[in-house]
């Protein structure tokens, strides 16, 4: 590299260091506080009692409905779809994405 380029990028590099220290830096500021505590505090509190007003689904209760299947039955289910040997096949480890006739579940009633 010649002198001149060493000398160019020194200049460039001293100018850019002089502007950003020329730009200045401002502390943090400290907080200045309009409302006092206990407006804030009232605020919250009539906030809180109003409920969700941006929300867009009416709050209704949740109504638990009663199964008509018995505890053993689904129990059941789940052990034999937990035991099955095709559970856990990606369709994407076969050959065009699908899954060979074989290995298919069988279809539920």
């Amino acid at each position: 590299m010649k002198t001149s380029n060493l000398i160019a990028a020194a200049v460039l590099s001293l100018l850019a260091a002089s502007g950003v220290q020329a730009q200045g830096f401002e502390p943090v500021q400290p907080l200045k506080a309009v409302t006092s505590r206990s407006d804030v505090v009232s605020g919250a509190d009539a906030a809180a009692r109003g409920g969700n007003v941006y929300g867009d689904v009416v709050a209704t209760p949740l109504v638990s409905r009663p199964s008509s299947r018995d505890r053993a039955s689904v129990r059941a289910e789940a052990v034999a779809a937990a035991h099955a040997p095709n559970q856990n096949l990606d369709r994407r480890a076969f050959v065009n994405s699908e899954v060979p006739p074989q290995l298919q579940a069988a279809p539920r009633p």
